[in-house]
């Protein structure tokens, strides 16, 4: 396997009252293709800001980052938001969909942006929403989706440019169980297909749909382990993170 992600000692720090806040402090990583990754931690423990240098939502003050074979860490912001477009995926808590667009339409966006041609785009976006189970609420804006449908859509929107790497921010954190159970299925069949994830959560149901957990304290990664599967699996999460499974 290739290395789709690589940092060494990343750094992210704000002011708080005249003393910086080490969000990020000095991160290494590497996240192979195909793997799926969890980052749990508590509240504020630096791994949001994570996932937003990862995906060039936020940029380091130190350190390195390479997506694939390629630097980014010192990109400008228009080579950031190209390269965004075509190689990550993201799926927010909030899902971030355009009111005024369709479901289908919501998904068919950024492959517009890269020039995919209209058609290809809606036959992509048509093919995505049926795989996740909403293709009959294509036509329908996001005011008419329950939250399960809206995290479906995001998902698909996520997956239209066939990305290196998809980065969830706790995508079942606005769900209900039902919901959150669906979005569960679909990223264990999302890691079943090899699609390289990066998922952040306080949830352990979440965490255990991949195959490593990373752990975060004061912006430093603590463990980085391997899940096996069965009751192991919950027993770690259980130890590591000090949430009930």
């Amino acid at each position: 396997m290739s290395a789709v992600v690589q940092a060494e000692g990343l750094c992210r720090h704000f002011g708080g009252d005249g003393v910086p806040v080490r969000a990020v402090d000095g991160v290494d990583l590497v996240v192979e293709q195909g793997e799926a990754v969890s980052i749990m931690g508590p509240s504020g423990c630096g791994k949001s800001t994570l996932l937003h240098l990862l995906g060039g939502l936020e940029r380091p003050d130190a350190g390195t980052l390479r997506l694939g074979d390629q630097r980014v860490d010192g990109m400008s912001e228009a080579s950031w938001a190209r390269l965004r477009r075509r190689m990550i995926g993201f799926v927010f808590q909030a899902f971030h969909l355009v009111d005024e667009l369709t479901a289908v339409e919501n998904v068919e966006l950024p492959a517009l942006l890269v020039g995919t041609s209209r058609r290809a785009a809606r036959r992509r976006a048509i093919e995505l929403l049926e795989r996740l189970g909403v293709a009959d609420r294509a036509g329908h804006l996001p005011d008419r989706l329950s939250g399960g449908q809206l995290q479906r859509v995001a998902l698909a929107r996520a997956l239209i440019n066939e990305p290196l790497v998809v980065l969830a921010d706790e995508p079942t954190g606005n769900l209900d169980s039902h919901a959150t159970n669906e979005i569960l299925r679909l990223f264990a069949e999302l890691r079943d297909t090899q699609q390289t994830l990066v998922l952040v959560t306080h949830d352990p149901r979440v965490a255990a749909t991949a195959e490593r957990l990373m752990t975060m304290r004061d912006g430093t990664i603590v463990d980085d382990i391997r899940l096996d599967g069965g009751p192991s699996r919950q027993a770690v999460l259980r130890q590591l993170a000090g949430w009930e499974a």
